[in-house]
């Protein structure tokens, strides 16, 4: 599509351009014999070879109607105008053009004890402006067409995407739901052994963990309600859960669920599993040791959390693409966690996600800004 709209750009200036290069030959062709026949005019012995001068002259005037002309006397002093789109009696103005009829190099024609200047046609003005104003409507049409067809590659994505989802959730509610009925029996058979039992609820809570991530791929595609919720509980919330399923020589150190009483509008079920996100992300780069930590600050209408780790850190060539879908640097991995929070922040949150620091070898951090509830 592209191409054809330059091949129709490319040939419609040089058309456009042969076509204002005969209607600039043409008007100074009359030009010239208008200056020829006052020439003849001067130079006739009869009167009848006069008149004759004048009726040809007279036709020349007529077919430069579109060409504007000012008569001036010998002095430079205005006389007359005409061709000038109504403003033939606005001296200021006539003025003007006449200042940029002489600057133009055209010499003008000398009529006894008056000069006649010819500038150039609205219409070979017209002409030679059109070759723009087609490129830039092709340009917009075909700039419209490529975002149309951007859009629509990118909605039938989304279709895919929000199906394969659904369908997800929806083979993971059977295996889920057996899983849970065999940790009752579980219970029931074991209920004098407390390790077992110890065991069985933290595969329960895994289980319920498992039944929640199930629940969001269900909900991908719809809007999501937000509520106002006080980040520093549900910061500590995720905390917890990751702390028991983290290395030993990883340390936490996150604000308490008392600490403070900050709420944003967010939806608990898509905001945990932003948090998630980054907190594994943490885990794999700081390889089995060292500290994540978390924080909570406001300012003005938005609030700002930050999630901080020793690990790895990222490059800085690679800083801006870590959000881009099917960006990773780990031996496995889809590259589509932190893309995804993007979306769920910025799309269902209205907030904003970025790498705010990162230093190889020492750490990352992570920023979330979101409005205030």
């Amino acid at each position: 599509m592209a191409i054809i709209g330059l091949s129709i750009v490319v040939a419609s200036v040089w058309y456009t351009n042969q076509l204002a290069g005969k209607l600039s030959q043409t008007e100074e062709n009359y030009v010239r014999l208008f200056e020829q026949a006052m020439e003849d005019i001067s130079n006739v012995a009869t009167e009848e070879d006069l008149q004759k001068s004048m009726t040809i002259q007279l036709e020349i005037l007529e077919r430069m109607e579109t060409v504007p002309r000012i008569l001036t006397t010998l002095q430079g002093e205005y006389v007359d105008a005409i061709n000038f789109g109504g403003r033939d009696r606005d001296t200021a103005y006539i003025m003007g053009q006449l200042q940029k009829m002489i600057a133009s190099g055209r010499p003008p024609v000398v009529l006894g004890s008056q000069l006649m200047y010819f500038g150039q046609s609205q219409l070979l003005t017209q002409l030679q402006f059109f070759p723009l104003i087609q490129l830039l409507l092709i340009g917009t049409f075909i700039f419209l067409g490529y975002l149309g067809i951007n859009q629509a590659r990118k909605a039938e994505q989304n279709r895919v995407w929000v199906g394969m989802a659904k369908e997800t959730a929806h083979q993971l509610g059977t295996p889920i739901s057996a899983i849970m009925g065999w940790l009752e029996h579980i219970k029931l058979m074991y209920e004098d052994q407390p390790d077992i039992l110890e065991v069985s609820d933290e595969m329960g809570k895994d289980v319920e963990r498992l039944s929640m991530v199930a629940n969001r791929f269900s909900k991908i595609g719809a809007a999501p309600e937000l509520e106002p919720v006080n980040v520093f509980a549900e910061l500590d919330k995720c905390r917890e859960y990751m702390e028991k399923r983290a290395p030993r020589k990883v340390s936490f150190d996150f604000p308490g669920p008392t600490d403070g009483d900050i709420r944003a509008a967010i939806n608990p079920l898509l905001f945990d599993w932003v948090i998630e996100n980054l907190l594994r992300n943490a885990l794999d780069a700081m390889d089995g040791k060292g500290t994540i930590s978390g924080s909570v600050r406001e300012l003005e209408d938005k609030v700002y959390i930050d999630i901080s780790d020793t690990g790895k850190g990222i490059a800085a060539k690679n800083v801006r693409k870590v959000f881009n879908p099917g960006f990773t640097t780990k031996k496995r991995g889809w590259g589509l966690g932190l893309s995804l929070v993007k979306r769920i922040v910025e799309q269902y949150h209205r907030g904003k996600i970025a790498v705010t620091a990162s230093e190889v070898g020492k750490g990352t951090t992570f920023t979330i800004t979101l409005p205030r509830a």
